[in-house]
């Protein structure tokens, strides 16, 4: 059995009701007994492994501790919940709580929220009494809320004040933190707009400051970004700094094009062989692009991660994977990510429009060939990342993510919610 066969099976197991017996066993070791148990999400790494976070229902009350997919706040009663991670991949056997099982596809382990084995950091993130004394500064908490939780890699958890004051606190693996400190410090030193960090990293956790402006999805969302210049982004990366080139480098979504199209197959298994033709065009498509020189780079440079204020950009946000690159990368995170849009909310009717238009901006920079196939390899990575274990249609949103990529290198034709590549 290849790995990609065994990833398979275990994401069956994962989704299946054969998985909750060993998450009802893991939770007794603590005197907690599960009364009902509900997959809430799904991760899937190629050449990784599996992981599965689930919602637990119990026989007894326990402490609300901020969620993967809830809240705290200070009036909240206790609650009969928990949430249980279980992952195919390796991780450390010294961690606390951690209990280990076995499936007919290979060793799980499994914890209780917040002992994520690979994030420390989690439980004082998500501990009202931790994040009070350690970011508090004698203010009171009103609430904690996750943003965001990818198990065993990192969590975003927002903390407010009753002073109005929001932190955003970004839980990171081991040793981690020191290096997102750095890149923001980095990055504020040569002016360039980005969140400030309150302090040194505590427990592997990076509490940065709310950043002024709003997301650049709702200049999307509100008229295709109608008034906002493509240059102004281009002007942006240009105010990267040279000692960007001193980080480490990380691979783009092309480097990992076969790993993203094994997800997507595992996710749209019956879409497997038209998931196959658009690697194997990407992939004999870029030897005849140019992808120029390195550079520094954001390395996760899309519209989520730009604040805008006044139509300018006020933040740049998610400074993990800066560092040297290459350029039409960037761009073509920043087109990939516009392209599927109207597959993620049917709202964003005004991308298509959006897109030709950033793109003839975006291609008069770079290799356009090199822009085009790296776009659609974007597009094709995040088709994996619509399933959604809670959602009836989320296999109808990834495979409007894989018809968006088709769109983008002309396999398939342009409709009014598919991008089209612009004539340039």
């Amino acid at each position: 059995m290849t790995s990609a066969e065994l990833e398979a099976k275990q994401l069956a197991f994962m989704e299946s009701y054969d998985a909750h017996s060993p998450v009802a066993e893991a939770i007794q070791h603590t005197g907690v007994y599960a009364t009902s148990v509900h997959l809430e999400s799904l991760q899937h790494r190629p050449g990784a492994g599996v992981t599965g976070i689930y919602r637990v229902a119990t026989g007894r009350p326990v402490v609300p501790r901020g969620g993967p997919s809830g809240s705290y706040t200070e009036t909240s009663d206790h609650v009969d919940e928990l949430y249980v991670g279980m992952t195919t991949e390796p991780v450390s056997a010294e961690a606390d709580g951690l209990v280990h099982s076995h499936s007919p596809y290979g060793r799980l382990s499994i914890w209780q929220h917040p002992l994520d084995p690979a994030l420390p950091g989690l439980r004082v993130a998500t501990d009202p009494a931790s994040v009070r004394r350690v970011w508090g500064e004698g203010r009171n908490l009103v609430s904690l809320e996750t943003i965001s939780y990818r198990p065993l890699r990192r969590a975003v958890i927002a903390a407010q004040f009753d002073d109005g004051a929001r932190l955003f606190l970004k839980v990171l693996r081991s040793r981690r933190a020191d290096q997102l400190h750095t890149r923001h410090r980095l990055l504020l030193d040569a002016g360039v707009p980005t969140a400030v960090p309150v302090r040194e990293p505590v427990d592997d956790v990076v509490a940065l400051r709310e950043g002024p402006g709003e997301s650049l999805a709702e200049y999307f969302l509100a008229d295709g970004a109608a008034t906002i210049s493509p240059g102004q982004f281009i002007e942006l990366l240009d105010q990267l700094p040279a000692k960007v080139m001193t980080l480490p480098a990380r691979d783009a979504w092309t480097d990992r094009l076969s790993a993203y199209a094994t997800a997507a197959s595992s996710a749209l298994p019956g879409e497997a062989d038209r998931i196959r033709a658009l690697a194997s065009h990407i992939a004999a498509a870029l030897p005849k692009t140019d992808r120029g020189q390195v550079v520094p780079t954001h390395g996760d440079f899309y519209e989520a991660n730009l604040l805008m204020h006044e139509g300018r950009v006020s933040a740049l946000l998610d400074v993990d994977s800066l560092g040297p690159g290459h350029r039409v990368d960037d761009l073509a995170c920043f087109l990939g990510h516009l392209a599927v849009l109207p597959a993620v909310d049917t709202r964003y009717v005004h991308v298509p429009a959006a897109f030709q238009r950033f793109a003839t901006g975006f291609a008069a920079t770079v290799d356009p060939r090199a822009l085009r196939v790296r776009t659609a390899s974007v597009a094709l990575s995040l088709v994996a990342g619509a399933r959604d274990a809670r959602g009836q249609s989320w296999q109808k949103q990834a495979e409007h993510r894989l018809a968006c990529a088709e769109a983008v290198v002309g396999l398939r034709a342009p409709t009014i919610d598919l991008p089209a590549w612009p004539e340039l």
